[in-house]
């Protein structure tokens, strides 16, 4: 009981430290440059401290528009996570019962994820692409002499990060909906609940963390999504495609500013989806002690 840890324990303790360090230290860094003073570089030493980068970065430089990218990846990411929470959850639904092609539909859906990005990116370009060379053949006059193209951020774009975000999302329900007790479903039809009823009182409240889990997934998944984007995003950029393209063009702190904003965003949406979820655990447990002293 008195002897001291192995040299091996150390030995991997200093292996995980600096482990942690290499995955989180330049993002550590690019936080600490950001608040570099008006006259700052990109490197250390720090020469003097403000906000000066972040007032310049909103108020633009006349490179690209940071507000207008920033707008679009948060409208493109709120938009990723609804569809991908609602198609996740029924899909979870359905697969609970046998169906025809029910395991080429799951493998379909799952291949998105060892198949490359940019690959995917490029098919979906691709077929865009070739419905727009359909329309302008063979839709009426009014249409075929105003279209451009059908990409955009909500048709090509809106499926390009739905092949990445959707796999994990019915993984997740997958996982769920395998061990969830359906006992408390057959309590509730003893009841009179109907099946509407059923899903709505008993089935969602207890999955409802599980679905917030997801929709976080969607979220930051959409956020910081690159290689899908590129080729299938159309005429208007998303944030962090728009970073990458700062990246060549940018010598001052701006870059770092606009890199701790967009990682703010996504922290600040781990920390609402987090909250919710101990929100509902907690009322979750008192409805429970509830019922149990009734």
């Amino acid at each position: 009981m008195n002897e001291g840890r192995s040299f091996a324990f150390y030995a991997l303790a200093a292996f995980f430290g600096l482990y942690v360090l290499f995955l989180y230290g330049p993002m550590i860094v690019i936080f600490i440059l950001s608040f570099q003073g008006p006259t700052g570089g990109l490197t250390f030493p720090l020469v003097g401290v403000s906000l000066h980068w972040f007032y310049r970065l909103w108020e633009g430089n006349g490179i690209v528009d940071i507000a207008g990218a920033f707008k679009r990846s948060l409208e493109l990411g709120l938009v990723v996570m609804v569809v991908t929470v609602v198609l996740s959850l029924m899909a979870g639904l359905a697969f609970r019962k046998r169906f025809f092609g029910a395991n080429l539909l799951f493998y379909v859906t799952i291949a998105s994820l060892i198949v490359p990005s940019i690959v995917t990116s490029l098919g979906i370009a691709l077929e865009f692409r070739m419905l727009d060379d359909f329309l302008k053949a063979h839709a009426p006059d009014w249409i075929a002499d105003n279209l451009t193209t059908t990409m955009g951020m909500f048709t090509s774009g809106l499926g390009a990060h739905l092949t990445w975000t959707l796999p994990f999302g019915l993984l997740v329900m997958f996982a769920i909906f395998n061990r969830f007790d359906s006992r408390y479903e057959e309590a509730a039809r003893d009841l009179g609940a109907t099946p509407w009823q059923t899903l709505r009182y008993v089935v969602l409240p207890i999955v409802m963390p599980s679905v917030i889990g997801v929709g976080l997934f969607g979220f930051t998944l959409s956020w910081d999504e690159i290689a899908r984007s590129s080729q299938a995003m159309g005429e208007h950029n998303t944030l962090p495609m728009e970073l990458q393209a700062l990246t060549t063009t940018v010598t001052t702190p701006d870059i770092y500013a606009l890199g701790t904003s967009t990682t703010a965003v996504s922290f600040a949406v781990i920390a609402v989806a987090l909250g919710a979820i101990a929100i509902l655990r907690k009322r979750q447990a008192r409805h429970g002690s509830d019922a149990g002293q009734a």
